[in-house]
């Protein structure tokens, strides 16, 4: 029954909130979501065998909801699952009251809700729903900061939906139906030129809630706000923002007789190098991780446009390898900046020594994120670059380049001397979840062909020869990286001057407008 991946997290997140013991809170939210991470793992193998479908209230025409896990929403509710698993984790020992927990939980739920629904609008209430949950999860320690981000974010998403729901109003308009399977088989009896406007519609909200540039100017504020629990910025950047990317493959399957896949890998390159470029101005090292998720998400979305099928088969193992080690750098980045009672990256020193574990866990998500050989990000870096073209291959090369630079700079808190030079003692929970988020992110390249071939059944080859020119291309990239750390970006003035730089809200608004323009006129010229 896959409905109860969405009942069974929200009748907890009640249980949790009217039990009036912490303790007893926490074992019941770690023993429940290792049940629920066994049940997904569970319906992950059965749709390896075909697609499980629920039609809930019984009807079997298109009146009802229908539900359905196939490869790759079964991924995505495995991968849910287990991220929850590791923030319950985490969190364990945290003293987080009993609306902590119900929020967690009512947003798992939310979120595999989305995953399974065939239903556009369906889709559009739990959107919505899952936004308001966020916000009030960023809001949760209610200082000035963090209430003034959230509610810039509710606002800037609230106004973005309403584009989503003017698209699948007029997909209805056409259709009869809002089911995107029976819709889809509809459309494609009409002529491609009745749903542009849906489209442009659909695609605009689909890609803020990317953060695609232009329309990525709330993300830092959203990802990187100050007080915002530690694992609530974890999930909004390994997790959250894989929601509006599996929207994307979806409808880009949806309205498969629209082809603006140029118009996106562009898009996709300048986000990933306004992304790094941003990322690089930074100090806090919240915000640093905030501005490379955009850039991350730049590389996927180049990624799933590139007309072959090994470099689409990276983008989608990128989504995954993104949330291990961007989960896991969230993670370590609150306990290192809770131990040294600051952000500012050039005011922490000796983290490696200091706290040896989280900083293995940190170097091992650096060398994931940067595609070190041997690491998660390599293998799936490898399989886009391998179906990209000469231009676009260069592009990802460049945003990489930048990448490692960005984490040149991010690593030098690890080494070096703190005031402090004593080891400090750290939640067992807590390390255990960072250091199995680090192993992944290991194992994910060790075993990367095979993780692909289990994940989505597709079998995907490296060839040595290839291979041995992206070891001997990233000792290059890290020799050049901090060559130009040392000698430009760490006394850059620009950067400095930049590194302020935000839309404010009517900025974001006229962006939305400006991309939905632009989506419009690349369809009439180009679809």
């Amino acid at each position: 029954m896959l409905y109860l991946f969405s009942l069974v997290p929200v009748v907890l997140a009640i249980l949790l909130y009217i039990i009036p013991y912490i303790r007893v809170i926490r074992v019941m939210a770690l023993l429940a979501q290792l049940a629920v991470t066994g049940s997904a793992i569970y319906v992950f193998f059965l749709s390896k065998s075909g697609d499980i479908i629920t039609k809930i209230g019984g009807y079997e025409s298109v009146l009802g909801i229908t539900l359905k896990s196939d490869t790759l929403s079964s991924v995505f509710i495995a991968l849910t699952s287990f991220l929850f698993l590791i923030v319950v984790l985490y969190g364990f020992n945290e003293d987080s009251g009993r609306f902590y927990w119900f929020f967690m939980f009512i947003w798992q739920g939310l979120l595999n809700g989305l995953f399974l629904s065939r239903d556009v609008f369906n889709m559009f209430v739990l959107i919505e729903v899952a936004t308001i949950i966020v916000s009030v999860l960023m809001m949760y320690k209610r200082d000035n900061r963090s209430m003034y981000d959230g509610m810039v974010y509710l606002m800037i998403n609230t106004v973005a939906i309403q584009f989503y729901l003017f698209g699948i109003g007029y997909i209805y308009k056409l259709t009869g139906v809002l089911d995107i399977d029976v819709a889809m088989r509809i459309m494609s009896q009409m002529e491609p030129s009745t749903f542009y406007l849906p489209y442009a519609l659909i695609m605009t909200a689909i890609s803020l809630k990317c953060a695609l540039v232009p329309l990525s100017g709330w993300l830092p504020k959203a990802h990187g706000t100050a007080s915002a629990p530690t694992a609530v910025s974890a999930l909004l950047s390994g997790l959250h923002i894989k929601c509006a990317v599996y929207l994307f493959i979806r409808f880009q399957i949806f309205f498969e007789v629209i082809d603006l896949s140029v118009f996106f890998m562009v898009i996709g390159i300048i986000t990933g190098f306004v992304g790094f470029i941003m990322a690089l101005a930074q100090s806090d090292i919240k915000l640093i991780l905030a501005y490379h998720t955009v850039s991350q998400i730049g590389i996927i979305m180049l990624a799933l446009n590139i007309p072959d099928a090994y470099s689409r088969t990276g983008g989608v193992y990128h989504i995954i390898n993104h949330a291990m080690f961007k989960s896991a750098l969230f993670l370590c980045a609150g306990i290192i900046s809770e131990v040294y009672g600051t952000r500012d990256i050039y005011k922490i020193k000796g983290v490696l020594k200091r706290l040896p574990l989280v900083g293995a866990a940190t170097i091992m998500a650096i060398l994931g994120i940067t595609g070190a050989p041997l690491f998660n990000g390599s293998i799936s870096k490898y399989f886009i670059v391998s179906g990209a073209g000469g231009f676009v291959s260069v592009m990802i090369f460049l945003i990489n380049l930048g990448t490692i630079i960005s984490f040149i700079k991010y690593s030098t808190m690890l080494f070096g001397k703190s005031e402090d030079c004593g080891r400090v003692k750290i939640d067992g929970f807590r390390q255990v979840a960072v250091m199995i988020l680090g192993i992944i992110c290991f194992t994910g390249g060790i075993f990367g062909e095979q993780f692909i071939h289990f994940l989505f059944n597709i079998d995907v080859g490296v060839d040595a020869a290839g291979y041995f020119e992206k070891i001997f291309l990233f000792a290059a990239s890290v020799i050049a990286g901090y060559v130009i750390f040392r000698y430009y970006v760490r006394n850059s003035l620009l950067l400095k001057k930049i590194s302020g730089f935000h839309l404010s809200f009517r900025g974001m608004c006229a962006s939305i407008g400006f991309f939905f323009a632009m989506v419009l006129i690349m369809i009439r010229f180009f679809a």
